[in-house]
């Protein structure tokens, strides 16, 4: 493998590392004056070719400064993506409130998509209701029955949903990312809330609220929609979901979330409504102050067999296409402690054992430089995945890219 040399200041020494293939990119929302996109989201419509791309437009990258979301529509023909222009989503909006967290999910037996979102009131910051105890932020979606070319007006569902959480929330926040329709056919939207464990008339609430990671759900298509148990074991943040298939008619729920400590955290479901696993992923390091990831499930061409205590000399298992997860987060440099925790370098995480802890490989990085919040999507029956990132020269906030690659890169690049 082709080498590269370059000379940590730091360590006072040269290093050496592998010149990794990174992957053709294309811009699709740029920096301008006054003008910054951030929150990457994507979607692929397999029915329609379709990828929809979304963000934050934002008047600085400061989370304060967010307006309202934007949105392309990509046609995928023949191993090429040709982009729509970038349209406002002025419809996903409430009056005197900023839109952030683009976070879109794809309901199949009915072709609709929910694209949900949180609005907050101007002005204020996460900081500011953490402090106080006071949440000014709202659940709202929109939704298209026609792959994202028309939208309905926002749907406000705080008071239904989450009335009786609201006095124990600081705030909370949908995704960002994309949220997954299990094979049971139920809708789930990842989240987080700054919880509050008591309140005391002499002490800020700040003090008694840790934030945690949980998730909205649908069994009915979208007509109604609940709050998951949070996941109290870690404290966690920004979250993203995947099924995990172990046999046709056995599944897990899979979580990987944003921490604050030295790893991401990971939890496995068996009960729908409840994590029994919870662990540091020992192989997936967090940047300084968290970062947000990208997770995806997906069954490789190749089928796994499974050993059996109860087989027959003779017998080899059962056969069965068990699911590997493709995680993408920033790496930092690899040259000191100080730098690998800075937000650069986006890395791609294979995961071929899912149950297993210590079972992440890599990474292969697929943008050097500074980088930040990114989301996958994978083409089912293609091999090929999606990944819309934060990327720049100099700042992680300087352009929002695109890129394919194909599960035979990832191997090759990782293994």
């Amino acid at each position: 493998m082709q080498k590269v040399f370059f000379f940590c200041f730091v360590c006072c020494r040269a290093v050496i590392m592998p010149a990794d293939q990174h992957p053709s990119r294309i811009t699709l929302f740029k920096r301008k004056k006054g003008t910054v996109y951030r929150i990457p989201s994507l979607l692929y419509l397999k029915e329609h070719n379709t990828f929809l791309a979304f963000a934050e437009e934002r008047a600085s990258f400061h989370d304060v400064d967010a307006k309202h979301l934007v949105m392309r529509r990509g046609l995928f023909i023949r191993g090429t993506v040709k982009w729509e222009d970038m349209i406002p989503l002025k419809m996903a909006m409430l009056p005197g409130y900023r839109t952030m967290n683009p976070c879109p999910v794809y309901e199949r037996k009915f072709g609709v998509i929910y694209l949900f979102f949180t609005c907050v009131k101007a002005g204020v910051t996460e900081q500011q209701q953490i402090w106080w105890g006071k949440n000014v932020a709202r659940l709202c979606y929109v939704l298209s029955r026609d792959a994202g070319a028309s939208w309905t007006q926002p749907t406000d569902l705080t008071d239904t949903v989450l009335d009786s959480q609201l006095y124990k929330w600081a705030t909370f926040a949908v995704g960002p990312g994309h949220g997954v329709q299990t094979q049971q056919g139920r809708l789930i939207v990842p989240a987080y809330a700054y919880i509050i464990s008591r309140r005391c008339c002499l002490i800020p609430p700040k003090f008694f609220t840790r934030p945690h990671s949980f998730y909205f759900y649908s069994d009915d298509s979208g007509d109604n929609w609940k709050l998951a148990e949070p996941i109290t074991e870690c404290p966690a943040v920004e979250c993203e979901l995947a099924e995990i298939t172990i046999t046709d008619s056995y599944h897990l729920l899979y979580c990987n979330a944003r921490t604050q400590r030295r790893h991401r955290m990971e939890a496995l479901s068996v009960d729908p409504d409840h994590f029994e696993i919870v662990r540091f992923a020992q192989g997936l390091p967090e940047s300084r102050d968290g970062c947000q990831g990208s997770v995806v499930s997906f069954h490789h061409s190749n089928p796994v067999t499974l050993s059996s205590s109860k087989s027959k000399p003779g017998q080899t298992g059962t056969v069965v296409k068990m699911s590997w997860l493709l995680y993408t987060h920033p790496t930092g440099e690899p040259c000191c402690f100080y730098h690998k925790r800075n937000r650069t370098n986006l890395g791609v995480y294979i995961n071929l054992k899912p149950l297993k802890p210590k079972q992440w490989y890599g990474p292969w990085i697929i943008q050097a430089g500074p980088s930040g919040y990114s989301d996958l999507v994978y083409l089912d029956g293609m091999g090929i995945f999606a990944c819309l990132y934060e990327c720049g020269i100099s700042k992680s906030w300087e352009q929002i890219a695109f890129c394919l690659f194909t599960i035979d890169e990832v191997m090759e690049n990782i293994f």
